[in-house]
């Protein structure tokens, strides 16, 4: 699922049109133009965290390479599930996407797709992800889904997006889902390092967000959402992507009973080099100096990325799990 919103994607506007993709004067669109505005609106390179995420939790939770079969059928239903939640977001959010320079060409604002037909849109990849997962994978990973596009839309986007500066903390849980809905393909059940998953995805979360909120503050504020570095200074929210960043490495040593060496060295030294930034940003802004946050938006999508792939590595190889107790 998507993290939370476009905020989760690239530092520039995620899902937005091609340039050829708006509506041409007096001429009929090709369909290579359809199809992009309708992809546009599933904010593909939003979804690409379902592969970072979702797959690694497959390799953990057997312990092995899954069937190749299992995998791409929970990610079709899954991409279509994250597909579903975006394009809705897109039909509830496209006030906010007018007023901001990140998201003003996205495909309702320039007009390339209906809003009745994006709704529609949205609302049939959600009942396909539903069939998809149903039929190829199993009920819960189909419920699971499910239950993402409505806590994404109804807790998220209709709740809290406007209405807190702790939107993405709670919000984000919609991004933690993948690692469940991966996790439940290979078992049909729950387990706790499912659960730590999520946690890392859900620590992980704040620190991102934020640092692209800090870039894109005005942005925000004109569009009257009340991000955390819209309603707080810098230096608060420096000290907060720290404390965040520092409970989500914490965070991802709660698997080492379940990996071996293996991840652990990745784990603590991708960890610590994250750390460093975090510091380095905390440091820049408490000295008043000009500060590159979106250098920290993107070293997390490389961390996360770090993390998950050492994560399928170590449980691919099959090396001896450290069982360390807690």
């Amino acid at each position: 699922m998507s993290l939370v919103n476009a905020a989760h994607g690239r530092s520039e506007d995620t899902s937005a049109v091609p340039p050829d993709g708006g509506r041409p004067s007096g001429a009929r669109r090709s369909f290579r133009q359809v199809a992009g505005a309708y992809a546009a609106l599933a904010k593909p390179r939003v979804i690409e965290l379902l592969l970072v995420t979702t797959i690694p939790a497959m390799f953990l939770a057997g312990r092995e390479v899954p069937n190749p079969w299992l995998v791409v059928a929970t990610l079709v239903g899954g991409t279509m599930a994250a597909g579903s939640a975006n394009a809705l977001n897109c039909v509830i959010d496209s006030d906010i996407d007018k007023v901001m320079n990140r998201t003003k060409r996205r495909p309702l604002v320039k007009d390339a797709v209906p809003r009745r037909n994006a709704l529609v849109f949205g609302l049939v990849l959600g009942i396909a992800s539903f069939a998809v997962l149903y039929f190829t994978v199993n009920l819960l990973a189909a419920v699971l889904a499910i239950a993402t596009i409505l806590f994404y839309i109804f807790v998220y986007t209709l709740g809290l997006k406007r209405r807190t500066s702790q939107n993405v903390v709670w919000g984000g849980a919609a991004g933690c889902m993948p690692v469940l809905i991966g996790w439940v393909a290979v078992t049909g059940t729950v387990q706790w390092p499912a659960f730590v998953m999520f946690g890392v995805i859900f620590f992980w979360t704040p620190p991102h967000t934020w640092a692209l909120g800090m870039k894109y503050r005005d942005d925000y504020e004109r569009a009257g959402v009340p991000m955390l570095p819209v309603v707080a200074t810098a230096e608060h929210v420096a000290r907060q992507i720290v404390i965040y960043s520092w409970v989500m490495v914490a965070w991802t040593l709660l698997l080492l009973p379940v990996t071996s060496w293996l991840y652990a060295t990745f784990a603590i030294l991708a960890g610590g080099w994250f750390l460093f930034y975090a510091h380095r940003l905390q440091a820049a802004v408490h000295r008043g100096e000009e500060t590159k946050p979106m250098a920290l938006f993107h070293r997390s999508n490389t961390y996360l990325m770090i993390v998950f792939v050492a994560l399928a590595v170590d449980s691919a190889i099959g090396l001896p799990v450290l069982g360390l107790p807690f």
